[in-house]
C-alpha cells in the first residue's frame, strides 16, 4: 500500500520485469505514469503476479477456504 499525493509523479512497472516493484526503474514501454490528482492509498503489487500490473489483485495468496480462513486473513492483514 502506498499513501500518493496532488503533484508527484510514479512511475509505475505494468510489465513485471523491473527490480524495484511496483516502481519502473528503466525506459520501458510498458510504463504507466501516473499523475494523482487527490491524495489516496494505493495497493500496488510487487510480486508481479498480478493479472492488473502495477494494481495489486491478490493472486499472491493461495484462496481462503471457508469463513474461519477467510476471517483470519481479513484480521491478519489490519
Amino acid at each position: 500500500m502506498r499513501q500518493v499525493k496532488p503533484g508527484e509523479t510514479l512511475l509505475l512497472c505494468r510489465c513485471g520485469r523491473s527490480s524495484r516493484l511496483p516502481d519502473c526503474v528503466s525506459a520501458c514501454p510498458d510504463l504507466l505514469e501516473l499523475r494523482p490528482e487527490r491524495e489516496q492509498f494505493l495497493l500496488l503489487c510487487r510480486c508481479a503476479r498480478s493479472q492488473c500490473l502495477p494494481y495489486c489483485d491478490g493472486s499472491h495468496n493461495q484462496p481462503a477456504t471457508g469463513v474461519k480462513a477467510r476471517w483470519r486473513r481479513f484480521w491478519r492483514g489490519l
